[in-house]
């Protein structure tokens, strides 16, 4: 039992220096990071409206639009990794099946741009 649990000391060593790094990295950007937000940050980022509002107020539709554009395109990218290891694997049939789905996301795409879902006003 004692080489069985040996063999564990370098994860317990590591996971202890990793969580006491971040702990302690937390720590001091809290202590040496500037706590006085300025009229920048109290602004609306990203979102379009105030973060400081009522919760329930409705918003765009576009945010949604583009987070799910997001993620489907972010999608594509994980699914070509697996793909670009696998290649020399899986043949001739795994890269067309790939250009097939790559093709149909990029008319995809095409499709988006000309319906004008990428522009924002």
């Amino acid at each position: 039992m004692d080489g069985y649990l040996q063999e564990y000391l370098p994860i317990a060593v590591f996971m202890a220096l990793a969580i006491g790094l971040a702990i302690a990295f937390v720590i001091g950007a809290v202590v040496v990071g500037s706590q006085k937000p300025d009229i920048e940050k109290l602004t609306a980022y990203e979102c379009g409206f105030d973060a400081f509002d009522d919760s329930r107020k409705p918003f765009d539709v576009r945010f949604y639009l583009v987070a799910i554009l997001f993620i489907i395109f972010d999608l594509e990218i994980a699914f070509l990794f697996p793909w670009a290891v696998a290649l020399g694997d899986i043949g001739a049939f795994g890269f067309w099946s790939m250009m097939v789905f790559l093709g149909v996301l990029t008319i995809g795409f095409i499709y988006e741009w000309k319906k004008g879902a990428l522009e924002w006003e």
